[in-house]
């Protein structure tokens, strides 16, 4: 859809739901709904809990503040994306630092869940601590699964562009994971 398109129709919905019309809510609420939850999982690192808790939150915040929603800055799904992604560096923040419990001998599936758990929460943390563009291309590189070429096309950047945006990313990303400096070609892109 042209982006003239969707900010008329978006500012209508808008406009429909601060008169009361609930089926207007309703159809921002499906057409934005799968992007933001999969947005929310991925910077949750696979936590669905997490990520249900945060999706609603967003949603609740969305209600509150819908009056701000201003189509032609952001289509509605990116607007929520960004409330979400406030409510997740809010919630990380506001968490006390995991500490490094040794496992007993014995670990029970529990304890391997816990330790599961904890690492997918340092990583959401650290995806939550990336400048927003630095999170972008690391979604689409690592969870969209798209090649540099595919980014930079979709981007309108270049090659080169984005192979630098993704090298400092991921140097980002070790720095916030508390990883040490290794050199960046370890995760490049193999070529056939």
């Amino acid at each position: 859809m042209p982006a003239s398109e969707r900010i008329e129709r978006e500012r209508g919905l808008r406009e429909a739901v601060l008169r009361g019309d609930v089926r207007a809510w309703q159809s921002l609420y499906d057409g934005a709904f799968s992007e933001v939850f999969a947005y929310v999982q991925w910077r949750c690192a696979g936590l669905r809990d997490l990520a249900e808790d945060i999706t609603q939150d967003t949603w609740l915040v969305a209600v509150r503040r819908i009056r701000s929603f201003d189509p032609r800055q952001a289509p509605f799904a990116k607007w929520l994306c960004g409330i979400a992604a406030n409510l997740l560096r809010n919630h990380f923040r506001a968490r006390l630092p995991a500490t490094n419990q040794v496992l007993p001998e014995r670990a029970t599936a529990q304890a391997h869940e816990q330790e599961r758990r904890e690492c997918a929460e340092r990583v959401a943390r650290a995806l939550a601590e990336l400048p927003e563009r630095y999170e972008a291309v690391l979604r689409a590189k690592y969870l969209e699964q798209r090649s540099v070429a595919e980014i930079a096309l979709a981007w309108g950047e270049s090659l080169k562009t984005v192979e630098s945006l993704l090298s400092r990313a991921r140097q980002a990303f070790r720095a916030a994971y508390g990883l040490p400096d290794v050199e960046d070609g370890a995760f490049r892109e193999v070529k056939p």
